[in-house]
Protein backbone atom coordinates (compact mmCIF):
# COMPACT_ATOMS: atom_id res chain seq x y z
CA UNK A 1 0.00 0.00 0.00
CA UNK A 2 1.44 3.42 -0.90
CA UNK A 3 2.07 5.76 2.00
CA UNK A 4 1.64 9.56 1.91
CA UNK A 5 2.55 12.32 4.35
CA UNK A 6 0.41 15.47 4.59
CA UNK A 7 3.06 17.89 5.84
CA UNK A 8 1.03 21.13 5.98
CA UNK A 9 -2.36 22.15 7.31
CA UNK A 10 -4.98 21.54 4.64
CA UNK A 11 -8.62 20.62 4.33
CA UNK A 12 -9.56 17.25 5.89
CA UNK A 13 -10.88 16.33 2.45
CA UNK A 14 -7.31 15.43 1.39
CA UNK A 15 -6.97 12.81 4.12
CA UNK A 16 -10.46 11.51 3.32
CA UNK A 17 -9.59 11.08 -0.37
CA UNK A 18 -6.42 9.11 0.42
CA UNK A 19 -8.19 6.77 2.85
CA UNK A 20 -11.10 6.23 0.46
CA UNK A 21 -8.66 5.28 -2.30
CA UNK A 22 -6.77 2.82 -0.09
CA UNK A 23 -3.65 4.96 0.39
CA UNK A 24 -2.10 4.99 3.86
CA UNK A 25 -1.77 8.57 5.09
CA UNK A 26 -0.20 10.40 8.04
CA UNK A 27 -1.15 14.00 8.85
CA UNK A 28 1.79 15.73 10.55
CA UNK A 29 1.84 19.47 9.74
CA UNK A 30 4.48 21.89 10.98
CA UNK A 31 7.31 19.44 11.66
CA UNK A 32 10.80 20.87 12.29
CA UNK A 33 13.20 20.31 9.38
CA UNK A 34 15.28 17.70 11.21
CA UNK A 35 12.22 15.65 12.14
CA UNK A 36 10.80 15.94 8.63
CA UNK A 37 14.09 14.76 7.15
CA UNK A 38 14.12 11.78 9.51
CA UNK A 39 10.67 10.51 8.50
CA UNK A 40 10.52 11.38 4.77
CA UNK A 41 12.27 8.12 3.71
CA UNK A 42 9.15 6.25 4.93
CA UNK A 43 6.83 7.83 2.35
CA UNK A 44 6.02 7.38 -1.34
CA UNK A 45 4.33 10.78 -1.56
CA UNK A 46 4.12 14.07 0.32
CA UNK A 47 1.36 16.69 0.11
CA UNK A 48 2.18 20.27 1.06
CA UNK A 49 0.88 23.81 0.82
CA UNK A 50 3.19 26.82 1.13
CA UNK A 51 4.54 26.42 4.68
CA UNK A 52 6.84 23.43 4.12
CA UNK A 53 9.99 24.04 2.08
CA UNK A 54 11.21 20.88 0.37
CA UNK A 55 14.86 21.67 -0.23
CA UNK A 56 17.32 19.61 -2.21
CA UNK A 57 18.72 18.09 0.99
CA UNK A 58 15.27 17.00 2.14
CA UNK A 59 14.37 15.53 -1.25
CA UNK A 60 17.68 13.66 -1.57
CA UNK A 61 17.14 12.10 1.86
CA UNK A 62 13.69 10.81 0.84
CA UNK A 63 14.91 7.67 -0.90
CA UNK A 64 11.43 6.16 -1.27
CA UNK A 65 9.70 9.34 -2.39
CA UNK A 66 8.00 9.21 -5.81
CA UNK A 67 5.72 12.26 -5.88
CA UNK A 68 5.39 15.71 -4.30
CA UNK A 69 1.97 17.37 -4.50
CA UNK A 70 1.46 21.09 -3.87
CA UNK A 71 -2.13 21.98 -2.95
CA UNK A 72 -2.14 25.19 -4.97
CA UNK A 73 -0.38 26.71 -7.94
CA UNK A 74 2.99 28.09 -6.86
CA UNK A 75 5.83 25.67 -6.17
CA UNK A 76 8.47 28.19 -5.10
CA UNK A 77 8.93 26.11 -1.94
CA UNK A 78 9.99 22.97 -3.84
CA UNK A 79 13.45 22.42 -5.33
CA UNK A 80 12.18 21.08 -8.66
CA UNK A 81 15.63 20.43 -10.23
CA UNK A 82 16.61 18.36 -7.17
CA UNK A 83 13.32 16.48 -7.35
CA UNK A 84 13.82 15.77 -11.06
CA UNK A 85 17.34 14.46 -10.47
CA UNK A 86 16.02 12.23 -7.71
CA UNK A 87 13.28 11.01 -10.03
CA UNK A 88 10.45 12.54 -8.01
CA UNK A 89 7.40 13.92 -9.83
CA UNK A 90 6.30 17.39 -8.71
CA UNK A 91 2.60 18.16 -9.18
CA UNK A 92 0.50 21.20 -8.40
CA UNK A 93 -3.24 21.87 -8.30
CA UNK A 94 -3.63 24.81 -10.68
CA UNK A 95 -7.41 24.87 -11.00
CA UNK A 96 -8.81 24.53 -7.50
CA UNK A 97 -8.18 28.13 -6.46
CA UNK A 98 -8.49 29.84 -9.84
CA UNK A 99 -11.93 31.38 -9.25
CA UNK A 100 -10.95 32.53 -5.76
CA UNK A 101 -7.79 34.25 -6.99
CA UNK A 102 -9.64 35.89 -9.88
CA UNK A 103 -12.29 37.21 -7.50
CA UNK A 104 -9.62 38.52 -5.12
CA UNK A 105 -8.01 40.38 -8.02
CA UNK A 106 -11.30 42.13 -8.77
CA UNK A 107 -11.81 42.87 -5.06
CA UNK A 108 -8.38 44.51 -4.73
CA UNK A 109 -8.88 46.50 -7.92
CA UNK A 110 -12.21 47.90 -6.71
CA UNK A 111 -10.86 48.49 -3.20
CA UNK A 112 -7.87 50.39 -4.59
CA UNK A 113 -10.00 52.40 -7.00
CA UNK A 114 -12.36 53.50 -4.20
CA UNK A 115 -9.85 53.80 -1.29
CA UNK A 116 -11.91 51.29 0.68
CA UNK A 117 -9.25 50.42 3.26
CA UNK A 118 -8.39 54.01 4.15
CA UNK A 119 -12.06 55.06 4.09
CA UNK A 120 -12.98 52.16 6.38
CA UNK A 121 -10.27 53.11 8.90
CA UNK A 122 -11.32 56.76 8.78
CA UNK A 123 -15.00 56.00 9.29
CA UNK A 124 -14.31 53.61 12.16
CA UNK A 125 -12.19 56.35 13.78
CA UNK A 126 -15.29 58.54 14.02
CA UNK A 127 -14.59 60.69 10.99
CA UNK A 128 -16.91 61.33 8.08
CA UNK A 129 -14.45 62.41 5.36
CA UNK A 130 -16.73 62.10 2.38
CA UNK A 131 -14.77 64.52 0.19
CA UNK A 132 -11.37 63.09 1.08
CA UNK A 133 -11.70 59.73 -0.62
CA UNK A 134 -12.40 60.58 -4.23
CA UNK A 135 -12.23 57.37 -6.23
CA UNK A 136 -12.13 56.21 -9.86
CA UNK A 137 -14.62 54.29 -11.99
CA UNK A 138 -13.40 51.20 -13.81
CA UNK A 139 -16.26 50.86 -16.30
CA UNK A 140 -15.32 52.01 -19.78
CA UNK A 141 -11.59 52.06 -18.91
CA UNK A 142 -8.83 49.81 -20.26
CA UNK A 143 -7.59 46.82 -18.32
CA UNK A 144 -4.06 45.73 -19.21
CA UNK A 145 -3.38 42.11 -18.23
CA UNK A 146 -0.03 40.31 -18.35
CA UNK A 147 -0.60 36.55 -18.52
CA UNK A 148 -3.87 35.05 -19.71
CA UNK A 149 -3.61 31.48 -18.48
CA UNK A 150 -6.12 29.73 -16.28
CA UNK A 151 -6.47 32.53 -13.69
CA UNK A 152 -5.81 35.34 -16.14
CA UNK A 153 -8.63 34.23 -18.45
CA UNK A 154 -11.07 34.21 -15.50
CA UNK A 155 -9.92 37.70 -14.53
CA UNK A 156 -10.61 38.89 -18.08
CA UNK A 157 -14.17 37.56 -17.96
CA UNK A 158 -14.90 39.32 -14.68
CA UNK A 159 -13.54 42.69 -15.72
CA UNK A 160 -15.40 42.45 -19.00
CA UNK A 161 -18.48 42.11 -16.81
CA UNK A 162 -17.54 45.53 -15.42
CA UNK A 163 -17.59 46.84 -19.01
CA UNK A 164 -13.82 47.30 -19.24
CA UNK A 165 -11.90 47.05 -22.50
CA UNK A 166 -9.10 44.48 -22.19
CA UNK A 167 -5.65 44.48 -23.76
CA UNK A 168 -3.28 41.59 -23.10
CA UNK A 169 0.45 40.97 -23.25
CA UNK A 170 1.17 37.26 -23.38
CA UNK A 171 3.78 35.76 -25.74
CA UNK A 172 2.00 32.39 -25.50
CA UNK A 173 -1.45 33.64 -26.44
CA UNK A 174 -2.48 33.05 -30.05
CA UNK A 175 -4.44 35.67 -31.97
CA UNK A 176 -7.26 33.19 -32.47
CA UNK A 177 -7.54 32.56 -28.73
CA UNK A 178 -7.33 36.32 -28.05
CA UNK A 179 -10.25 36.88 -30.39
CA UNK A 180 -12.25 34.14 -28.66
CA UNK A 181 -11.59 35.84 -25.30
CA UNK A 182 -12.54 39.25 -26.66
CA UNK A 183 -9.17 40.83 -25.86
CA UNK A 184 -6.72 42.81 -27.96
CA UNK A 185 -3.34 41.12 -28.07
CA UNK A 186 -0.42 43.55 -27.78
CA UNK A 187 2.90 42.37 -29.20
CA UNK A 188 5.36 44.42 -27.15
CA UNK A 189 5.46 45.95 -23.69
CA UNK A 190 6.46 49.28 -25.20
CA UNK A 191 3.07 49.33 -26.93
CA UNK A 192 1.31 47.90 -23.88
CA UNK A 193 2.31 50.28 -21.06
CA UNK A 194 0.88 53.58 -22.40
CA UNK A 195 -2.62 52.24 -23.05
CA UNK A 196 -3.79 50.79 -19.76
CA UNK A 197 -5.77 52.37 -16.91
CA UNK A 198 -5.62 49.30 -14.68
CA UNK A 199 -2.75 46.81 -14.64
CA UNK A 200 -2.97 43.26 -13.29
CA UNK A 201 -0.28 40.56 -13.60
CA UNK A 202 -0.84 36.80 -13.70
CA UNK A 203 2.48 35.16 -14.57
CA UNK A 204 4.93 32.94 -12.68
CA UNK A 205 7.98 34.57 -11.12
CA UNK A 206 10.94 33.75 -13.36
CA UNK A 207 14.18 35.40 -14.37
CA UNK A 208 12.26 37.00 -17.26
CA UNK A 209 9.32 38.28 -15.20
CA UNK A 210 11.19 39.48 -12.10
CA UNK A 211 10.77 43.27 -11.89
CA UNK A 212 9.22 43.38 -15.35
CA UNK A 213 6.97 46.15 -13.95
CA UNK A 214 9.67 48.64 -13.01
CA UNK A 215 10.41 52.36 -12.89
CA UNK A 216 10.78 52.56 -16.68
CA UNK A 217 7.41 50.84 -17.12
CA UNK A 218 5.65 53.18 -14.66
CA UNK A 219 7.11 56.17 -16.48
CA UNK A 220 5.49 55.02 -19.74
CA UNK A 221 2.04 54.49 -18.18
CA UNK A 222 -0.75 57.06 -17.99
CA UNK A 223 -0.69 59.23 -14.89
CA UNK A 224 -3.16 57.83 -12.38
CA UNK A 225 -2.95 54.14 -13.32
CA UNK A 226 -4.10 51.52 -10.80
CA UNK A 227 -1.85 48.48 -10.20
CA UNK A 228 -2.89 45.07 -8.82
CA UNK A 229 -0.76 41.99 -8.07
CA UNK A 230 -2.31 38.71 -6.90
CA UNK A 231 0.27 36.53 -8.68
CA UNK A 232 3.80 36.54 -7.28
CA UNK A 233 5.80 39.07 -5.31
CA UNK A 234 8.81 40.27 -7.28
CA UNK A 235 7.05 40.70 -10.63
CA UNK A 236 6.55 44.34 -9.65
CA UNK A 237 9.58 46.31 -8.45
CA UNK A 238 8.25 47.42 -5.06
CA UNK A 239 10.73 50.27 -4.66
CA UNK A 240 9.69 51.69 -8.03
CA UNK A 241 6.01 51.20 -7.12
CA UNK A 242 6.51 53.09 -3.85
CA UNK A 243 7.99 56.09 -5.69
CA UNK A 244 5.27 56.00 -8.35
CA UNK A 245 2.53 55.93 -5.69
CA UNK A 246 4.09 58.84 -3.79
CA UNK A 247 4.43 60.93 -6.94
CA UNK A 248 0.87 60.25 -8.10
CA UNK A 249 1.99 58.48 -11.27
CA UNK A 250 0.19 55.46 -9.83
CA UNK A 251 -3.19 56.39 -8.33
CA UNK A 252 -3.48 53.33 -6.09
CA UNK A 253 -2.29 49.75 -5.71
CA UNK A 254 -3.85 46.50 -4.52
CA UNK A 255 -1.28 43.93 -3.40
CA UNK A 256 -1.79 40.40 -2.16
CA UNK A 257 1.82 39.26 -2.62
CA UNK A 258 5.22 40.68 -1.77
CA UNK A 259 8.77 39.98 -2.82
CA UNK A 260 9.70 38.84 0.69
CA UNK A 261 7.03 37.09 2.73
CA UNK A 262 5.83 37.27 5.38
CA UNK A 263 5.94 41.04 4.81
CA UNK A 264 5.68 42.22 8.41
CA UNK A 265 7.12 45.66 7.69
CA UNK A 266 7.25 47.49 4.38
CA UNK A 267 7.51 51.10 3.17
CA UNK A 268 4.37 50.53 1.11
CA UNK A 269 2.38 50.07 4.33
CA UNK A 270 2.93 53.78 5.09
CA UNK A 271 0.93 54.82 2.05
CA UNK A 272 -2.80 55.42 2.31
CA UNK A 273 -3.37 54.60 -1.37
CA UNK A 274 -2.20 50.98 -0.94
CA UNK A 275 -4.67 48.20 -0.19
CA UNK A 276 -2.88 45.02 0.86
CA UNK A 277 -3.67 41.53 2.09
CA UNK A 278 -1.41 38.71 3.42
CA UNK A 279 -1.37 36.41 0.37
CA UNK A 280 -5.09 35.63 0.57
CA UNK A 281 -5.67 34.90 -3.11
CA UNK A 282 -6.45 31.25 -2.44
CA UNK A 283 -7.85 31.73 1.05
CA UNK A 284 -11.48 30.75 0.81
CA UNK A 285 -13.11 27.68 2.27
CA UNK A 286 -14.12 26.52 -1.20
CA UNK A 287 -10.64 26.98 -2.70
CA UNK A 288 -8.85 25.19 0.12
CA UNK A 289 -11.23 22.26 -0.13
CA UNK A 290 -10.84 22.19 -3.90
CA UNK A 291 -7.03 22.20 -3.99
CA UNK A 292 -6.74 19.69 -1.13
CA UNK A 293 -9.14 17.31 -2.84
CA UNK A 294 -7.53 17.84 -6.24
CA UNK A 295 -3.95 17.20 -5.12
CA UNK A 296 -4.97 14.14 -3.10
CA UNK A 297 -6.76 12.69 -6.14
CA UNK A 298 -3.71 13.37 -8.33
CA UNK A 299 -1.22 11.81 -5.90
CA UNK A 300 -3.46 8.77 -5.39
CA UNK A 301 -4.02 8.35 -9.14
CA UNK A 302 -0.28 8.37 -9.74
CA UNK A 303 0.66 6.01 -6.92
CA UNK A 304 -2.15 3.55 -7.70
CA UNK A 305 -2.57 3.81 -11.49
CA UNK A 306 0.46 5.64 -12.87
CA UNK A 307 -1.69 8.53 -14.11
CA UNK A 308 0.25 11.82 -14.21
CA UNK A 309 -1.68 15.09 -14.05
CA UNK A 310 -0.47 18.69 -13.69
CA UNK A 311 3.15 17.59 -13.34
CA UNK A 312 5.80 20.28 -13.61
CA UNK A 313 8.78 18.07 -14.44
CA UNK A 314 7.34 15.28 -16.59
CA UNK A 315 4.92 15.08 -19.52
CA UNK A 316 1.42 14.79 -18.11
CA UNK A 317 -0.77 11.81 -19.01
CA UNK A 318 -4.49 11.99 -18.42
CA UNK A 319 -6.51 8.93 -17.44
CA UNK A 320 -8.08 8.92 -20.91
CA UNK A 321 -4.69 9.04 -22.61
CA UNK A 322 -3.23 6.36 -20.37
CA UNK A 323 -5.48 3.61 -21.70
CA UNK A 324 -4.36 4.41 -25.26
CA UNK A 325 -0.71 4.88 -24.35
CA UNK A 326 -0.33 1.89 -22.02
CA UNK A 327 0.40 -0.73 -24.74
CA UNK A 328 2.99 1.57 -26.32
CA UNK A 329 4.52 2.34 -22.92
CA UNK A 330 4.84 -1.42 -22.44
CA UNK A 331 6.42 -1.81 -25.88
CA UNK A 332 8.87 1.04 -25.17
CA UNK A 333 9.78 -0.59 -21.87
CA UNK A 334 10.51 -3.91 -23.62
CA UNK A 335 12.61 -2.30 -26.38
CA UNK A 336 14.53 -0.13 -23.94
CA UNK A 337 15.24 -3.06 -21.61
CA UNK A 338 16.60 -5.08 -24.52
CA UNK A 339 18.79 -2.29 -25.85
CA UNK A 340 20.10 -1.47 -22.38
CA UNK A 341 21.24 -5.07 -21.85
CA UNK A 342 22.69 -5.42 -25.34
CA UNK A 343 24.71 -2.19 -25.07
CA UNK A 344 28.06 -2.26 -23.30
CA UNK A 345 30.12 0.72 -24.48
CA UNK A 346 29.56 4.43 -23.97
CA UNK A 347 26.37 5.70 -25.60
CA UNK A 348 26.68 8.80 -27.73
CA UNK A 349 23.21 9.08 -29.26
CA UNK A 350 19.75 7.56 -28.88
CA UNK A 351 17.33 7.95 -31.77
CA UNK A 352 13.65 7.08 -31.34
CA UNK A 353 11.43 6.94 -34.41
CA UNK A 354 7.65 6.70 -34.21
CA UNK A 355 5.75 5.48 -37.26
CA UNK A 356 2.04 5.25 -37.96
CA UNK A 357 -0.66 5.73 -35.36
CA UNK A 358 1.77 6.05 -32.44
CA UNK A 359 3.31 9.10 -34.15
CA UNK A 360 0.05 10.95 -33.51
CA UNK A 361 -0.01 10.28 -29.75
CA UNK A 362 1.57 12.04 -26.77
CA UNK A 363 5.06 10.62 -27.35
CA UNK A 364 7.03 12.26 -24.53
CA UNK A 365 5.91 9.76 -21.87
CA UNK A 366 6.78 6.90 -24.24
CA UNK A 367 10.28 8.30 -24.81
CA UNK A 368 10.78 8.78 -21.06
CA UNK A 369 9.80 5.18 -20.36
CA UNK A 370 12.13 3.96 -23.11
CA UNK A 371 15.07 6.01 -21.80
CA UNK A 372 14.44 4.76 -18.27
CA UNK A 373 14.43 1.12 -19.37
CA UNK A 374 17.47 1.57 -21.61
CA UNK A 375 19.65 3.43 -19.09
CA UNK A 376 18.73 1.42 -15.98
CA UNK A 377 20.80 -1.71 -16.86
CA UNK A 378 23.80 0.45 -17.77
CA UNK A 379 23.97 3.01 -14.94
CA UNK A 380 24.31 2.54 -11.22
CA UNK A 381 22.44 5.82 -10.69
CA UNK A 382 18.79 5.55 -9.69
CA UNK A 383 16.95 6.07 -12.98
CA UNK A 384 13.22 6.47 -13.55
CA UNK A 385 10.84 8.11 -16.01
CA UNK A 386 11.32 11.53 -14.39
CA UNK A 387 15.08 11.84 -14.36
CA UNK A 388 16.04 9.64 -17.34
CA UNK A 389 16.17 12.59 -19.81
CA UNK A 390 18.25 14.63 -17.34
CA UNK A 391 20.65 11.76 -16.72
CA UNK A 392 21.09 11.28 -20.47
CA UNK A 393 21.81 14.99 -20.89
CA UNK A 394 24.29 15.03 -18.00
CA UNK A 395 26.22 12.19 -19.62
CA UNK A 396 26.34 13.90 -23.00
CA UNK A 397 23.91 11.46 -24.63
CA UNK A 398 21.99 13.11 -27.44
CA UNK A 399 18.35 12.02 -27.56
CA UNK A 400 16.51 12.58 -30.84
CA UNK A 401 12.86 11.93 -31.69
CA UNK A 402 11.50 11.52 -35.22
CA UNK A 403 8.01 10.81 -36.51
CA UNK A 404 6.47 9.44 -39.67
CA UNK A 405 2.68 9.35 -39.91
CA UNK A 406 2.98 6.60 -42.52
CA UNK A 407 4.11 3.19 -41.28
CA UNK A 408 6.01 0.56 -43.22
CA UNK A 409 3.89 -2.00 -45.06
CA UNK A 410 2.00 -4.50 -42.94
CA UNK A 411 2.03 -2.50 -39.70
CA UNK A 412 -0.18 0.21 -38.19
CA UNK A 413 2.40 1.45 -35.66
CA UNK A 414 6.07 0.92 -35.01
CA UNK A 415 8.75 2.19 -32.62
CA UNK A 416 12.40 2.01 -33.66
CA UNK A 417 15.27 2.62 -31.26
CA UNK A 418 18.78 3.22 -32.59
CA UNK A 419 21.70 3.43 -30.15
CA UNK A 420 24.98 4.89 -31.39
CA UNK A 421 28.07 4.03 -29.35
CA UNK A 422 31.79 4.50 -29.86
CA UNK A 423 31.83 1.03 -31.46
CA UNK A 424 28.95 1.44 -33.87
CA UNK A 425 25.17 1.46 -34.08
CA UNK A 426 22.48 -1.02 -33.18
CA UNK A 427 18.78 -0.55 -33.90
CA UNK A 428 15.68 -2.50 -33.01
CA UNK A 429 12.07 -2.11 -34.15
CA UNK A 430 8.96 -3.24 -32.35
CA UNK A 431 5.21 -3.21 -32.82
CA UNK A 432 2.02 -4.47 -31.18
CA UNK A 433 0.25 -7.74 -32.11
CA UNK A 434 -3.05 -9.29 -30.99
CA UNK A 435 -5.29 -6.24 -31.32
CA UNK A 436 -2.53 -3.87 -30.30
CA UNK A 437 -1.82 -5.38 -26.89
CA UNK A 438 1.25 -7.66 -27.13
CA UNK A 439 4.75 -6.29 -27.89
CA UNK A 440 6.81 -7.93 -30.63
CA UNK A 441 10.30 -7.33 -31.94
CA UNK A 442 10.11 -7.25 -35.74
CA UNK A 443 13.59 -6.12 -36.76
CA UNK A 444 17.13 -6.04 -35.41
CA UNK A 445 19.77 -4.13 -37.34
CA UNK A 446 17.52 -4.20 -40.41
CA UNK A 447 17.23 -7.99 -40.22
CA UNK A 448 13.52 -8.91 -40.16
CA UNK A 449 12.50 -11.22 -37.33
CA UNK A 450 9.52 -11.87 -35.07
CA UNK A 451 10.33 -12.31 -31.39
CA UNK A 452 8.47 -12.09 -28.08
CA UNK A 453 10.32 -9.87 -25.57
CA UNK A 454 9.62 -11.68 -22.29
CA UNK A 455 11.26 -13.98 -19.75
CA UNK A 456 14.83 -15.04 -20.58
CA UNK A 457 15.56 -14.11 -24.19
CA UNK A 458 18.78 -15.33 -25.76
CA UNK A 459 20.08 -13.15 -28.62
CA UNK A 460 22.54 -14.63 -31.14
CA UNK A 461 24.03 -12.82 -34.15
CA UNK A 462 25.82 -14.96 -36.73
CA UNK A 463 26.70 -15.54 -40.34
CA UNK A 464 24.07 -17.77 -41.92
CA UNK A 465 25.53 -21.30 -42.16
CA UNK A 466 24.24 -24.90 -42.12
CA UNK A 467 24.08 -26.73 -38.80
CA UNK A 468 24.27 -23.71 -36.54
CA UNK A 469 20.75 -24.11 -35.17
CA UNK A 470 21.47 -27.74 -34.30
CA UNK A 471 24.66 -26.87 -32.43
CA UNK A 472 22.91 -24.15 -30.43
CA UNK A 473 20.01 -26.48 -29.58
CA UNK A 474 22.36 -29.25 -28.52
CA UNK A 475 24.40 -26.97 -26.23
CA UNK A 476 21.26 -25.65 -24.53
CA UNK A 477 19.71 -29.11 -24.25
CA UNK A 478 22.83 -30.67 -22.74
CA UNK A 479 22.83 -27.86 -20.13
CA UNK A 480 19.19 -28.55 -19.22
CA UNK A 481 17.97 -25.25 -20.72
CA UNK A 482 14.56 -25.73 -22.35
CA UNK A 483 13.70 -23.76 -25.48
CA UNK A 484 10.21 -22.22 -25.48
CA UNK A 485 10.42 -20.35 -28.79
CA UNK A 486 13.11 -20.08 -31.50
CA UNK A 487 12.82 -17.02 -33.77
CA UNK A 488 15.12 -16.66 -36.79
CA UNK A 489 15.84 -13.92 -39.29
CA UNK A 490 18.41 -13.31 -42.03
CA UNK A 491 19.17 -10.86 -44.82
CA UNK A 492 19.87 -13.54 -47.46
CA UNK A 493 21.45 -17.00 -47.84
CA UNK A 494 24.89 -16.91 -46.22
CA UNK A 495 24.35 -13.32 -45.06
CA UNK A 496 23.78 -11.76 -41.67
CA UNK A 497 21.42 -13.72 -39.45
CA UNK A 498 19.99 -13.36 -35.95
CA UNK A 499 18.17 -15.60 -33.52
CA UNK A 500 15.95 -14.74 -30.55
CA UNK A 501 15.43 -17.78 -28.34
CA UNK A 502 12.98 -17.73 -25.44
CA UNK A 503 14.27 -20.15 -22.81
CA UNK A 504 12.64 -21.36 -19.60
CA UNK A 505 15.79 -21.20 -17.46
CA UNK A 506 18.66 -18.80 -16.97
CA UNK A 507 21.64 -19.66 -19.18
CA UNK A 508 24.86 -20.36 -17.22
CA UNK A 509 27.92 -18.35 -18.20
CA UNK A 510 29.77 -21.51 -19.23
CA UNK A 511 27.02 -22.24 -21.76
CA UNK A 512 27.18 -18.62 -22.99
CA UNK A 513 30.91 -19.05 -23.59
CA UNK A 514 30.34 -22.32 -25.44
CA UNK A 515 27.73 -20.65 -27.65
CA UNK A 516 30.17 -17.82 -28.48
CA UNK A 517 32.72 -20.45 -29.54
CA UNK A 518 30.40 -21.98 -32.16
CA UNK A 519 31.76 -21.29 -35.69
CA UNK A 520 30.19 -18.26 -37.44
CA UNK A 521 28.61 -16.95 -34.20
CA UNK A 522 29.38 -13.23 -33.87
CA UNK A 523 27.61 -12.23 -30.68
CA UNK A 524 25.67 -13.89 -27.84
CA UNK A 525 23.72 -11.98 -25.18
CA UNK A 526 21.04 -12.91 -22.67
CA UNK A 527 18.26 -10.36 -22.09
CA UNK A 528 16.36 -10.84 -18.82
CA UNK A 529 12.85 -9.42 -18.45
Amino acid sequence: MPKVLIADKMSPKAEAVFRARGVEVDVRPGLPVAELQAILPDYDGVAIRSATRLTGDLIRSATRLRVIGRAGIGVDNVDIPAASKQGVIVMNAPFGNSVTTAEHTVALALAAARHLAAATASTKAGKWEKNRFMGRELGGKTLGIIGTGNIGSLVVERFQGLKMQVIAYDPFLSRQRAEEMGVELIETLDQFWPRLDLLTVHTPLTAHTRHMVNAAAFARMKKGVIVVNCARGGIIDETALYEALKSGQVFAAGLDVFEHEPALQHPLFELENVVCTPHLGASTVEAQENVAEQIAEQIADFLLNGTVQNALNIPAVSEGELSTLRPFLNLADKLGTMMGQLTETGIQRIEVTYEGEVALLNRKPITNVLLNSLLTPILETRVNIVNAPLIAEERGIEVVEATNKRCRAGFTSMITVAVVTDKGERCISGTLFNNGQQPRVVSMNQVPVEATPEGNLLFIANQDSPGLIGRVGTLLGNAGVNIANFHLGRTDVGGRAIAFINVDQDVPEAVMQALRAVPNVLEVKLVRY
